[in-house]
């Protein structure tokens, strides 16, 4: 079920981001190296924004499942709408959310600007070496650069130690910071995006006649009327 669910979920990332896509930069590249680098790069930025769909949507389908649930209780069909599902489906999420966070979407925008190191035999895999270097050595320097501001703040040996626990702390931490600036982001475009969108729509729709002021109609006539009269 969660294979079906991610799967649907893909397709439709794939036909967003295929009908928003520039076409240059995927099917009017002439060089099958450089398509076929698109394509990677194409599909790990589709798996990503199915992770980022679930992650949206999961909240809803759970709230919708409960209810239906409690509606139906007896009903064979629909049992499989369980907690058992849900709680799946909220790891595979969170796990696939830390991947796509700190290694797909990476690893997809450094494998775009590789080209291989110098001197070696080029192709796909000299992409791929030269990317998974770089992406292990900005891994290292961010651990590094946590681990020292770490040591600064705590001082002690335990500050020292906590960088160990990455998969228990560091992610989780990683992604809940990630998400409060999603959240504030929104918070900030909203406004700016709902005054924008009443604005078109102002300009779009017509007045009508009947809140019109025929006086001032009446009055815009008579001076364009003298102002046609002087120029004559």
């Amino acid at each position: 079920i969660c294979a079906l669910l991610f799967a649907s979920l893909y397709i439709l990332c794939h036909f967003i981001i295929t009908h928003f896509k520039k076409h240059t930069d995927f099917t009017a590249v002439h060089d099958d190296e450089d398509a076929a680098v698109n394509r990677i790069a194409l599909g790990l930025c589709t798996f990503t924004l199915a992770v980022a769909l679930g992650a949206v949507l999961l909240l809803p389908f759970s709230i919708i499942s409960n209810e239906v649930l409690l509606s139906f209780p007896r009903n064979y069909y629909i049992q499989w709408l369980n907690g058992s599902l849900i709680h799946g489906l909220w790891n595979l999420v969170f796990l696939f959310s830390n991947m796509s966070l700190v290694f797909l979407m990476p690893f997809a925008y450094f494998f775009t600007e590789s080209e291989g190191f110098a001197g070696s035999k080029k192709g796909i895999m000299a992409r791929v070496y030269e990317t998974s270097v770089v992406l292990l050595l900005l891994t290292l320097l961010v651990l590094g650069m946590v681990w020292v501001a770490s040591a600064i703040v705590g001082n002690d040996a335990a500050s020292r130690q906590s960088l160990y626990d990455l998969w228990e702390y560091y992610l989780p931490y990683l992604y809940s910071c990630i998400s409060l600036f999603g959240v504030l982001l929104l918070l900030l475009c909203t406004p700016f995006g709902l005054s924008t969108m009443f604005t078109v729509t102002g300009k779009l729709l017509v007045k009508p006649r009947l809140l019109e002021d025929l006086d001032e109609q009446l009055s815009c006539t008579r001076f364009e009327e003298a102002a046609v009269s002087h120029r004559i």
